[in-house]
């Protein structure tokens, strides 16, 4: 579901390769998922319907990884190795993009709800089709 009022966000790896802006709620609310990618990383899961990012920059510079199913396309710049946002296997319409990506003035509030990646088929059919 999209909310009346969005603000526009932006962020990206840590050399500053790849750059996005997305269409947000000021209000968000992030998944921290514990697979075995994001329990290493410490992803927190940004939801992003396709439609509400752009990738300003640095398409050429991603590379791709996959693992398990591969349904999941993972993203890394290049150059620094960072993952600031990804193709989730939870969210086919959208991107997962890492809160902690985001530049520093991005001035959204945060709620944050742990998402059982270990787990991920059960906890998959606890997400609702708006997330």
């Amino acid at each position: 579901m999209r909310a009346d009022k969005q603000v526009t966000v932006t962020g990206g790896c840590h050399c500053g390769a790849v750059r996005f802006e997305a269409d947000v709620a000021p209000q968000v609310r992030l998944l921290a998922c514990n697979c075995s990618m994001c329990d290493k990383t410490g992803f927190l899961h940004l939801i992003v319907p396709h439609r509400d990012f752009r990738l300003l920059q640095g398409q050429g510079e991603l590379s791709s990884y996959r693992f398990g199913t591969g349904a999941a396309e993972h993203l890394f710049c290049r150059t620094c190795g960072v993952r600031s946002f990804y193709q989730p296997r939870s969210h086919p319409q959208a991107w997962s993009v890492d809160f902690r990506c985001l530049d520093n003035d991005h001035g959204l509030s945060a709620d944050v709800e742990a998402f059982d990646g270990r787990n991920w088929e059960v906890a998959r059919a606890s997400l609702t089709d708006d997330e």
